[in-house]
């Protein structure tokens, strides 16, 4: 994705917060502000995960702090078990456990705490079940999981994985991966929340290597790209990951997000607070 000025500000308005949330000196906040100011200028970099990665591991750098966002990928984890254990009798008695549980894991796309610093998940999940899909390409994906030979599923936010962990098991594939990134960033998932939420259950684990809140294929691992290329369906959960991915067309891509940005929304010309289930 190329530099969108509009992410830049985005950007500026989240660390503001992020830094406040951080009890920085003022000595590291003037120097966090100069970063960024001097990221914003240089024409040469960076898309949108480019960006944050790098404004990422400077404030890891003056904080002292790995994971900036373990308290609230907790508590996210442990919200999204409590109301999965809800409906988990519902999926069972589904006339269409395909649709609800694909609904559940996009209604789980809102718990990203670099979009908004709360949000309502149960809410959002009535939403999503009384909601059309402003980009529907649900059923082909349906049809592609039943085909595919190896699945690549591309993971995005804590609590969220728990959602995304009911759709898998209602796959019911016998060959699935689970990508998580390589390294704390905001409240994206890694190996250990996959590990506590025991995703390993249902998928093959591995991890992309790599320090963005998305999937940048030059800068992932050699582990992880051997089983992209292996893989002949990949689900890409979340805007990061949709941010990265954009444009390639080396492989059948399934988009399924909540549209969070107005950059993204003209991109796929929807509206923000759409939901989507996007095959490119």
């Amino acid at each position: 994705m190329t530099k969108d000025y509009a992410c830049f500000y985005c950007f500026a308005s989240a660390f503001s917060k992020l830094i406040e949330k951080q009890n920085l000196t003022e000595q590291h906040k003037t120097e966090f502000t100069k970063f960024l100011a001097q990221l914003g200028a240089n024409e040469t970099v960076y898309s949108s995960p480019e960006f944050s990665v790098q404004l990422h591991r400077k404030l890891k750098q003056l904080s002292g702090n790995e994971d900036v966002f373990a308290k609230e990928k907790l508590e996210s984890n442990q919200k999204a078990k409590e109301l999965a254990a809800q409906w988990l009798p519902k999926i069972k008695l589904s006339e269409n456990s395909f649709d609800l549980t694909l609904r559940l894991a996009i209604a789980g796309n809102i718990m990203d705490y670099g979009a908004a610093s709360n949000f309502d998940i149960e809410k959002n999940i009535e939403h999503v079940l009384h909601s059309n899909f402003a980009i529907n390409h649900s059923k082909s994906l349906q049809n592609n999981i039943k085909n595919a030979k190896q699945i690549l599923y591309l993971g995005d936010n804590a609590g969220e994985i728990v959602f995304d962990k009911l759709f898998i098991e209602n796959m019911n594939h016998p060959n699935v991966y689970f990508a998580v990134r390589g390294f704390p960033v905001i409240n994206d998932v890694t190996i250990k929340e996959s590990n506590e939420l025991e995703m390993n259950n249902v998928a093959k684990v591995i991890s992309n290597g790599y320090d963005a809140p998305s999937t940048l294929l030059d800068k992932c691992s050699n582990e992880f790209q051997e089983v992209w290329n292996k893989s002949d369906l990949i689900i890409s959960k979340g805007q990061g990951n949709l941010e990265g991915l954009m444009g390639n067309k080396t492989k059948n891509i399934y988009f399924l997000l909540m549209v969070k940005c107005d950059v993204i929304a003209k991109h796929l010309n929807v509206k923000k607070g759409d939901f989507v289930v996007y095959n490119q």
